[in-house]
């Protein structure tokens, strides 16, 4: 069985991962692990991931009772509660805050396409929520319509929440939700975005069951409702297009 001490330090290392890899900066974001029924580790209020100690983590319960712990849970403690509450087999949740995410969200363009096939296969397709007003009592309500057949997904203008069986789990779908969005923009830029068609989301959906992962999860709206081979970005949208070139130069210059 896990330790306490050898969660504390994967939660330190997840942490410092995000921050190395621009998933967060400064003292954004925020990470947990459900250690028991009532007893979940958290990172505290405003500290930076990338920087932190393992006596430094937070304990607290699933009312946000704090049970062991110098400094005060990260303000956004209500997000993993709520994750917690409805999702029994979830054991971590990792808010963060990946620019080429976020930016889509700021720009209000969706990521709700099936595009990839392996993400498709992993994850379905990537929902955004309705706006919640960070650190309230806002953000929790506005999960409950994805979480139960979604493991990420993007908070309109505030990142990104991503769950797993297990720390890295987590981190794996954040790192792949970034990735994603990087390819999304790198090919919107280029003039042309190819979405996958029904049949071809339905014969991914069969190698996952046949896999013995859940069938029932968020499927893409654009799919479901065209048999068109290919889904092209539309005429409208070259302004968008060109201002995607200019961040991906931007990117790269970086």
């Amino acid at each position: 069985m896990i330790t306490e001490f050898a969660i504390r330090k994967e939660l330190v290392e997840i942490g410092r991962r995000m921050y190395e890899k621009d998933l967060v900066a400064a003292t954004d974001g925020n990470i947990s692990y459900r250690a028991g029924d009532d007893q979940i580790i958290i990172s505290p209020s405003g500290s930076c991931l990338g920087f932190l100690k393992p006596t430094e983590l937070v304990t607290i319960d699933s009312s946000g009772r704090v049970l062991g712990g110098k400094e005060k849970p990260t303000s956004e403690y209500r997000l993993h509660l709520e994750v917690y509450h409805l999702r029994k087999d979830v054991r971590a949740v990792v808010h963060a805050h990946p620019p080429i995410c976020t930016a889509f969200s700021v720009a209000g363009i969706s990521l709700e396409e099936c595009i990839l096939p392996e993400v498709v296969f992993m994850m379905g397709a990537i929902p955004t929520t309705a706006y919640g007003a960070p650190t309230t009592d806002e953000v929790p309500p506005v999960i409950r319509e994805y979480i139960g057949k979604c493991d990420a997904m993007i908070l309109d203008r505030h990142g990104t929440l991503t769950v797993g069986e297990s720390l890295t789990d987590a981190y794996y779908r954040l790192e792949k939700l970034e990735h994603t969005a990087r390819i999304i923009l790198a090919a919107r830029a280029l003039g042309n975005v190819q979405v996958l068609n029904r049949d071809q989301v339905e014969k991914l959906m069969e190698v996952r069951r046949r896999a013995g992962l859940p069938s029932d999860i968020i499927r893409c709206v654009y799919c479901n409702g065209t048999d068109s081979q290919n889904g092209g970005v539309k005429e409208e949208d070259r302004l968008t297009r060109a201002i995607s070139s200019e961040v991906l130069k931007i990117i790269n210059k970086s």
